[in-house]
């Protein structure tokens, strides 16, 4: 399938402002690729087809949750989890995905991980940071992309932990020990490289 041909596929499972928001993601994510060394092509794929199935029903992403042996406590967490997970797996069957870092950025990108790869990192952080978001602590997270990446991801989480717990609502596991690995990356010395 050719990328205008994919584009056109999520284009038409999207409302027009989140449509907006991909491309919006897609930009951010090829900038911050180009800075860090990650394949842009990558960075651009994996963006584009990030919310492929944020608005499906909630009972057809259930499903899926259950026929692909995706982890079952999704389904104890909140409902905006579960287009990444699920996500992955259709566009790799709809569309012929088949790149593993690129089904990860896409995976991962609402919840994080520990050992998040580049790619990984730079969509998570193109979703949360892409010129349209408007919220607390964003320009902030803007700003530590532009010189860390583990710092910017770092602050994103404990962003997302600050916001869920004044809600009184649950912490995904993954996400928490994501932000423990970043804990980790961050107070350890690293080379210049791995900084950027």
């Amino acid at each position: 399938m050719k990328r205008d041909e994919r584009a056109e596929a999520v284009r038409k499972q999207l409302p027009k402002t989140r449509w907006e928001h991909t491309l919006r993601v897609m930009e951010t994510a090829v900038e911050l690729a180009d800075r860090v060394g990650v394949d842009r092509e990558q960075a651009r794929l994996a963006a584009l087809l990030h919310d492929y199935c944020k608005f499906w029903p909630r009972e057809r992403m259930e499903g899926i949750i259950r026929e692909r042996g995706l982890p079952r406590d999704l389904l104890e967490h909140h409902v905006e989890l579960w287009h990444a997970p699920v996500g992955a797996e259709v566009v790799r069957e709809e569309l012929g995905i088949e790149d593993e870092a690129v089904l990860d950025a896409i995976r991962y990108h609402t919840t994080g991980r520990p050992h998040m790869s580049l790619i990984d990192k730079v969509i998570f952080l193109a979703d949360y940071i892409e010129p349209g978001r408007r919220f607390p602590g964003v320009e902030e997270v803007r700003q530590l992309a532009r010189k860390d990446l583990d710092q910017a991801v770092l602050k994103s989480l404990d962003n997302t932990l600050v916001f869920l717990i004044q809600r009184s609502q649950k912490v995904y596991p993954l996400t928490l020990a994501a932000r423990n690995d970043m804990v980790d990356r961050v107070r350890q010395p690293r080379s210049k490289e791995e900084s950027l």
